[in-house]
């Protein structure tokens, strides 16, 4: 096995991980790269996630070649998911050989539900939900009713949000946000299992759940440790 260091950079800073193999040692988050491997110290092989062009869906998911991971990209509808996200989708599917299904990843103010089938991201559809309820100032819960009316009528968001608005209940705005982006995304959730990744606690799992779609909540710091591993040994680096 070789000790090698990952580097993941965000909007934030850079994350860097120490493993042996496929074994995490430590981890560090600082706002520069040179802080980052300042506090890592020094392993014969780095390697920056997101580094080289985008690969085009669709994609493995973990590619076998001796590179890093980089973004995946989708000419249409035009889409970049970060490789950051890239290596949370390997680390669900690191415990799930063979899986088919959704995966509904939300990073920052967007949320990505993408296609996998066969080891690969196939396709993918990207909203702006977590931006827009945090520009309205929606709630953190939804209102279920809300999405429920919203996901039946798309087409009266607007006049709902302005509803929503007026009466100050912010778990409607948030819910009628989220009906819309259900109704955008229903190809991808219809008749699918999904895995939802999530910082904090996701709207979409409660809009899945009135929808009787089985869905699984999964936490991105859970999911890093196994797509390292994963990435690994795609490049290498620790034992099939």
């Amino acid at each position: 096995m070789t000790r090698w260091i990952a580097l993941v950079p965000d909007s934030s800073g850079t994350a860097g991980y120490l493993l042996d193999g496929a074994h995490l040692e430590r981890q560090v988050i600082a706002t520069t790269e040179k802080a980052v491997r300042a506090d890592l110290g020094d392993a014969p092989r780095t390697v920056r996630l997101g580094d080289g062009p985008p690969d085009r869906l669709p994609a493995a998911v973990v590619p076998q070649r001796t590179s890093g991971l980089s973004a995946l990209e989708q000419a249409e509808p035009p889409d970049i998911i970060a490789a950051s996200v890239r290596l949370w989708i390997a680390g669900a599917l690191a415990s799930r050989p063979h899986w088919d299904g959704v995966i509904c990843a939300t990073q920052g103010d967007v949320t990505h539900w993408i296609h996998v089938s066969a080891e690969e991201a196939v396709s993918a559809q990207t909203v702006l939900t977590p931006r827009l309820i945090n520009a309205l100032g929606g709630a953190a819960s939804a209102d279920a009713d809300a999405i429920a009316d919203t996901l039946s009528r798309p087409e009266r968001l607007a006049a709902h949000l302005r509803q929503a608005e007026i009466t100050g209940d912010r778990a409607a705005l948030t819910g009628h946000l989220v009906g819309a982006e259900l109704a955008a995304t229903r190809p991808y959730w219809l008749g699918q299992e999904v895995l939802v990744i999530s910082v904090t606690p996701s709207a979409q799992m409660t809009a899945l759940a009135a929808q009787s779609v089985p869905a699984t909540a999964l936490a991105p710091g859970d999911l890093v440790p196994l797509g390292l591993a994963a990435l690994g040994r795609a490049l290498g680096l620790a034992e099939s």
